[in-house]
């Protein structure tokens, strides 16, 4: 092992080519590494324009930008898997709140953030986009308060929906 795949302990996924695509819900695949300035509470924030899951009801695909931001704790998830954790939602089906609300969750679970919040932009079906935003500040600081403000807050100014 070299010191650099010493450094980033936990990570086999980033550079892996022989990794495989799970077309059904697979949060097995997330993987975290140590946030190297704890000391500093900051924004990660993911734009994933090309999230698809399928409706449970009907079975038809639905598309949507998947904006996730968070401020870690310790740890931090690894992009290349995360894009593995979005993709298995391919095949999978489920209501477009849940999915926003499983993402988080087991980001949660994964990362224990400080922060995290995940907004889905659904393109719309039927005449009627869903844009389900959901958010969490962990107890005992003050991201706490912020997640309360921040959903109490939230799209006061709505987008114009014009580019869907």
């Amino acid at each position: 092992m070299s010191n650099k795949e010493k450094e980033i302990e936990g990570v086999s996924l980033l550079g892996n080519q022989q990794v495989s695509y799970h077309y059904d819900y697979n949060p097995e695949v997330l993987e975290r590494f140590e946030n190297k300035h704890q000391e500093n509470d900051y924004f990660v924030k993911f734009n994933c324009p090309e999230f698809t899951s399928l409706c449970p009801i009907t079975g038809q695909p639905d598309f949507a930008t998947i904006t996730l931001s968070y401020v870690p704790g310790v740890f931090m998830v690894e992009s290349k898997s995360l894009k593995l954790y979005l993709f298995s939602f391919r095949d999978h089906g489920a209501f477009h709140e849940d999915c926003m609300n499983i993402i988080m969750k087991d980001l949660i679970k994964l990362m224990d953030p400080k922060y995290i919040e995940v907004w889905g932009k659904f393109t719309p079906r039927g005449g009627i986009s869903i844009d389900p935003y959901c958010n969490y500040g962990k107890d005992g600081t003050d991201w706490l308060e912020t997640a309360k403000q921040r959903l109490h807050m939230h799209d006061l100014y709505p987008e114009k929906i014009d580019n869907r």
